[in-house]
């Protein structure tokens, strides 16, 4: 082959169009050219006019990588491109064939009338979006500086001492610090949407743990709306307790203040998510600033007032003696404290449960979470050994309490003896109100100036409610709108640009205030402790089993994290629920469990991928290699059926029967051949999910596979040899039988019988079903299915239409539901009799199959009954044998009948019906013609039936006829006749001669026949090894 002159063919004519930019998502001019995107397949402008008259391989059709490629959502202002099929490749260029190139995109802009040109032209206005400080890491910070810092952290180091608070302290930092990594591994992992905490764990673990978790986490965020504003209200109290202003009591007035004040913050978070970061920031800065205060406040000298309140400045006597705990109390011991400060480093997700309102959460969330988690972690530390080292653990706050000269100190009970005061009487007493076992504003007492530190408290406190009070309404929102439970898609509806849940900020609301009513601190966060810690421990869990599954779709971005430390941390946070508190911790898990059994019941129709899935396809792929390593044995011996259904909604009956002796039992795959040359039409008849859907639908735990060939019996021959996988392959073909023989075409039932034959030569077992009313029950649109499995003449080798489908405008494709006929093998069938025919040993299969109906509940009542073929004179001790072998097998039959009269010759009308059946295939031979080759036509025609065709089977003929007349008297009411089916042999047999008689011997019956021919193989025995 010649190539062409380089000169006359340029490839910069073949050059793909660049793109358009994704980033600002705005038409530039010649950006696109539709034209020129198809050069190969256009008419005036194409490559070949340009210099070439063949197609050379360039052709822009090709697209390079582009966003839009992979991309699920659009950019405003311009059409969205679509990647070529590969059909659209390889095909004919002749061929009409174009994909569609773009899609016109309206930015979600609703209707483009013509009135609303004007106000499309602008792109619609970006809700606000934050970045990893603002975003993140400050709003984390300020949700972990909440109200235990300022009110608690002293009295925990009180009890606690030092050196088991820094304990205390780490251990909690190292359970946020792994569950940090843990979120920044799944945050990183694709492109994070809205839903927070929910929307990692559901999209990781999957629907069914994600939507009770997501539950959890957003009830435990409203009640950390209760406990922080508990905190702010027993701040602003005391205040008023110390001027003398009272309400009605202590109890009542934090309640009061506490409803007014998660009013406001309602107020401040339904404004916007704009209102709110402010709000953060200025709360962020008061903190600061109170910090200073606090530190500068450790570093002067202190006054006598404070003096008598326990502060000292820095002693290290003071450190020593609070370097050691002191219990006190109901809550003195370790996990007492731990359970009353693990909640104040809960907040390390409140950046996470915003995704959906930063500028790239896959940056921010790792950054802003591992960045808190320090600083925070640095501030508890630093507080609590300052805290310790300056003030002692009880004062009386009376200045008339100091250590005279002359007094013995040897009375003297505390440290504080050692600076000169004695505070022995209130220790003794145990009715000191100062020092940090007994005065929770400690750090308003140290500080330089104590309204900063109140300042601080107002600001830590708000600043954690309102993250909380935002955070669960967020992520309750997308549990609402992912529809997993009912009842509360309600509150799932956004309002706004920025898509705010406003119902979901009402009911957050409620649950907060009722929690505040509660008014007792120490009350409320152990409530919360447990689920957080179970939210943890599921974050984690998400990053080990996403880890441990090596799917090839885990690939976060975020390297630093260890899927064993994570498996380490989801471990520690189940003992320290149960170490906390064990009831609490149950109900936790009880309600895990109780949401986890109703999404498994209900299968919501999600699919996000999740690790789940990936770990079922590991665990599935191990167990099918793992077969192939154990040879076959006759004890496990399971009817492994492949069922010609065609499309399975069009033969139900079909589809029922299989079921009842294959559900939790064996293998069964529904089968359709698509009689038509390589299409996509014809593909997507194959392989449509509607099939699979409607199995779903039915219940029906069946695989689905299609084949395109050109006619039914090699597609039938494909699946026969390439259905299944290692040992879980199909041994046994069911199909329906071919009323329509002798109406349709002659090659139509050469070919069915050719089936037969195939999956004889494949060793497979066979039956063949008849029911009267027929099997396929196909609406005309859908009359493509598989001509020959079972159909009538209306119905004979036509493919129709593609099935109507409706797309929308994200380009997915919904398909009508298929119905859901009901069938009779779908009803309990009662106290009748399922008849056997054993005329012939095959191997046990036609024996088998009644056995597995009898299992299920509808099939159970129903008496099996054995028919076998006998003589006269010995028809007893027959009957013996044969009992004495079926009871070897423990199939539990006991009533077996022999019946001499099968050897009979049937009616002489009978006969003659069978030769009118079949004389339409009779060769017309011409005895004045002689020829070596045979009757002429035959060798063309090998469905024609001679007069040596029907002397060489005469008695296999004349045997179906009158089984037919034994089933018409013995069989008559029966639920199922299963009969040993009759084998023509090859070449001897013509094709519609064989079909005649599997016509003739299930015709004119009302019960259902079921047909069987086993391999001639054991699928029974009575041995135990």
């Amino acid at each position: 082959m010649e190539l062409p002159v380089a000169s006359d063919v340029h490839l910069a004519a073949y050059r793909p169009r660049h793109p358009l930019s994704v980033a600002n998502g705005k038409a530039t001019p010649g950006g696109i050219d539709e034209s020129g995107y198809y050069q190969s397949y256009g008419d005036g402008s194409s490559v070949a006019s340009r210099g070439s008259d063949a197609l050379t391989g360039y052709e822009t059709l090709d697209a390079p990588p582009h966003y839009d490629f992979y991309a699920n959502t659009e950019v405003w202002g311009r059409r969205r491109r679509f990647r070529p099929s590969l059909y659209q490749l390889h095909a004919n260029p002749e061929d009409d064939c174009r994909p569609p190139l773009y899609e016109e995109t309206t930015g979600g802009l609703g209707d483009t009338s013509e009135e609303d040109e004007d106000e499309q032209k602008e792109p619609p206005p970006e809700p606000p979006r934050f970045g990893w400080v603002q975003g993140v890491m400050i709003r984390c910070m300020l949700n972990i500086w909440g109200v235990i810092l300022y009110l608690r952290l002293p009295w925990i180091t009180a009890q606690a001492g030092i050196g088991l608070t820094w304990v205390i302290i780490l251990l909690s930092s190292c359970i946020t610090g792994i569950t940090g990594l843990s979120t920044s591994a799944i945050a990183t992992n694709g492109k994070v949407k809205g839903g927070g905490t929910y929307f990692l764990i559901s999209r990781s673990l999957g629907p069914e743990l994600g939507g009770s978790i997501g539950l959890i986490f957003a009830f435990a965020n409203a009640v950390a709306v209760a406990m922080h504003t508990v905190g702010f209200a027993e701040t602003v109290t005391d205040l008023m307790r110390e001027n003398g202003a009272v309400m009605v009591d202590r109890i009542n007035d934090i309640r009061i203040i506490g409803i007014i004040t998660v009013t406001c913050l309602l107020a401040v978070s339904m404004a916007g998510m704009a209102w709110e970061s402010k709000a953060q920031i200025l709360f962020f800065l008061v903190i600061m600033v109170s910090f200073a205060s606090y530190i500068v406040g450790t570093i002067i000298p202190s006054t006598p007032q404070k003096q008598a309140k326990g502060f000292f400045s820095y002693k290290a006597d003071i450190f020593a003696a609070n370097f050691v705990p002191n219990w006190r109390g109901q809550e003195g011991s370790f996990f007492g404290m731990f359970s009353i400060f693990f909640p104040s480093a809960t907040g390390i997700l409140a950046g996470a449960n915003i995704s959906g309102d930063l500028k790239n959460p896959t940056v921010a969330i790792p950054r802003g979470t591992l960045g808190s988690i320090f600083f925070t972690t640095l501030s508890y530390l630093i507080i609590s050994a300052t805290i310790g080292s300056c003030v002692v653990r009880d004062a009386s706050g009376v200045l008339n309490d100091t250590l005279s000269p002359s007094s013995a100190i040897e009375g003297c009970v505390g440290t504080a003896c050692l600076f000169g005061w004695d505070f022995s009487e209130c220790i003794n007493n145990k009715t000191c109100k100062y020092g940090i076992s007994n005065y929770y504003q400690s750090m308003s007492m140290v500080s330089a100036f104590a309204p900063l530190i109140t300042a601080g408290i107002f600001g830590a406190t708000l600043s954690s409610a309102l993250a909380c009070l935002v955070s669960a309404p967020k992520v309750f929102q997308c549990l609402c709108k992912d529809k997993l439970y009912p009842f509360i898609g309600f509150f799932g509806k956004g309002y706004g640009k920025n898509d705010e849940p406003l119902r979901s900020y009402l009911l957050t609301y409620i649950i907060a205030a009722c929690f505040i009513l509660i008014a007792e601190l120490n009350t409320i966060a152990p409530i919360i402790s447990n689920f957080f810690l179970c939210s943890y421990t599921l974050i984690n869990f998400s990053c080990f089993h996403a880890s441990i599954t090596n799917s090839p779709g885990w690939r976060p971005s975020f390297k630093f994290y260890s899927k064993w430390l994570s498996l380490l941390g989801s471990v520690v946070c189940v003992v320290i629920m149960f170490l906390l508190t064990w009831w609490a911790a149950l109900i936790a898990f009880g309600v895990v469990l109780i949401l986890l059994g109703y999404t498994l019941y209900k299968r919501p129709a999600v699919n996000w991928g999740s690790s789940v899935q990936a770990s079922s396809y590991n665990i599935a792929l191990n167990q099918c290699v793992g077969l192939n390593m154990v040879e076959d044995h006759v004890k496990n011996y399971r009817p492994q059926c492949l069922v010609l259904t065609g499309p399975p909604s069009s033969r139900p009956a079909l589809v029922d029967l299989v079921s009842c002796f294959t559900k939790n039992l064996s293998l069964m795959m529904c089968a359709n051949v698509v009689s038509a040359g390589p299409s996509p039409s014809a593909v997507e008849k194959s392989s449509n999910n509607n099939h699979v859907s409607w199995l779903n639908q039915r219940k029906i735990k069946s695989f689905y596979g299609g084949v395109v060939a050109t006619e039914l019996r090699s597609g039938v021959n494909m699946l026969l040899q390439g259905a299944g996988l290692g040992r879980i392959r199909p041994n046994v073909l069911l199909m329906g039988f071919k009323k329509d023989w002798r109406s349709d075409t002659p090659q139509a039932a050469h070919n069915y019988i050719g089936i037969l034959h195939d999956a004889f030569d494949l060793q497979y077992g066979v039956c063949v079903l008849r029911i009267r009313e027929g099997l396929d029950v196909s609406r005309p649109s859908q009359s493509h299915v598989n001509p020959g499995f079972e159909e009538g003449p209306e119905n004979i080798n036509t493919i129709s239409a593609p099935p109507r489908i409706k797309t929308s405008t994200t380009s997915t494709v919904s398909i009508e539901p298929e119905p859901q006929p009901s069938t009779a093998f779908q009803k309990k069938q009662g106290k009748k009799t399922i008849d056997v025919y054993w005329l012939s040993d095959d191997g046990g299969l036609t024996l088998l199959l009644p056995y597995l109906l009898t299992r299920r509940k509808r099939w159970g009542r129903c008496k099996v009954r054995v028919f076998v073929g006998g003589d006269i004179d010995k028809k007893e001790e027959q009957r013996e044998e044969v009992l004495a072998l079926i009871r070897k097998f423990r199939l539990g039959f006991e009533d077996v009948e022999v019946l001499p009269d099968i050897y009979q010759n049937p009616q002489p009308g009978n006969v003659h019906q069978f030769e009118n059946m079949v004389g339409h295939f009779r060769l017309d031979t011409n005895p004045k013609q002689d020829s070596d080759s045979g009757p002429p036509g035959q060798q063309e025609e090998p469905w024609m039936i001679t007069d040596q065709d029907l002397e060489r089977n005469k008695a296999k003929s004349l045997r179906q006829i009158r089984l037919n007349e034994v089933l018409q008297d013995y069989s008559r009411e029966a639920a199922l006749i299963v009969i040993t089916m009759p084998v023509g042999r090859r070449g001897v047999c013509p094709s519609t001669l064989y079909l005649g008689w599997l016509d003739f011997l299930s015709r004119d019956l009302r019960p259902p026949v079921l047909m069987v021919r086993g391999n001639q193989e054991n699928v029974l025995t009575f041995y135990c090894q």
